[in-house]
């Protein structure tokens, strides 16, 4: 088979470093009962892996040449191919076993990361866990904690959804073609019971908090939210966005209608 040109357009930096992938699949856990979704699988690395713990494994793959070349090399028994944008994707089409949720994994690219966690929170309910490679950056802006510059309004609405950890960094020798940046694993676990609080409210003040970082949250939330507003729910109204922590934001969120 000839050798698959990296492309830039699609964000494709393929995991060659055969440590990494076993420390990746060491963290999944695959199990053969478990329903599993990866996304963008590229040439394939770590789909065997997971295949070797697993009945069968889903995929969604957006380059065509990949998905060719992902038809030429699995049992279409073991490997279902979706081919598309994962942004795109309705992830509750994937059946899953009775009593199971569904595991998602993947190499995201880096260039769409942002967005696709947005979108795959929206099926945050059917989920067990995910596992992602992302660029090292982002994994810490997601799991940061208020006080610091990676915290902000990715902090906030992810860790309103989900328990998420950090489980390691991999450096850019693992990949071919290697990025310009760290990468890094990290866990993320749907929680049972989140914060009550309507999305679309939490999403309004989150965003329009963190939309002048450099302005105190009274200017930033100036026509939503009074000076007493603020203070009933315990914030200062002199702090900057990144100091306030999930559960005021949660309140501040119940405020509105």
């Amino acid at each position: 088979m000839t050798k698959h040109i990296a492309r830039k357009r699609f964000g494709q930096n393929f995991l060659t470093d055969q440590q990494v992938l076993t420390d990746i699949i060491s963290c999944i856990n695959p199990q053969q009962d478990e329903s599993m979704v990866e996304i963008g699988p590229g040439l394939a690395a770590m789909t065997r892996l997971l295949l070797d713990g697993l009945q069968a494994l889903h995929v969604v793959e957006l380059d065509r040449d990949l998905v060719a070349r992902l038809k030429k090399s699995f049992d279409p028994t073991k490997l279902t191919i979706h081919e598309g944008d994962a942004l795109k994707f309705d992830f509750v089409t994937i059946p899953v076993n009775p009593g199971k949720k569904l595991r998602i994994v993947g190499n995201l690219p880096y260039n769409i990361s942002s967005p696709l966690l947005f979108h795959l929170a929206e099926y945050a309910d059917q989920v067990e866990d995910q596992h992602f490679m992302l660029q090292k950056e982002v994994v810490e802006r997601m799991v940061a904690e208020p006080g610091g510059k990676e915290y902000g309004r990715l902090s906030v609405m992810l860790q309103w959804r989900y328990h998420m950890e950090l489980l390691f960094i991999v450096p850019p020798t693992a990949f071919d073609p290697p990025p310009r940046v760290d990468s890094a694993i990290v866990r993320m676990i749907p929680k049972k019971e989140k914060l009550p609080c309507k999305l679309e409210n939490l999403e309004l003040v989150v965003t329009k908090s963190f939309s002048q970082r450099r302005k105190t949250i009274r200017n930033c939330v100036a026509g939503l939210f009074d000076e007493q507003q603020l203070q009933s729910v315990g914030i200062d109204p002199q702090l900057r966005a990144e100091a306030i922590p999930l559960e005021q934001y949660v309140a501040l969120a119940n405020l509105l209608p």
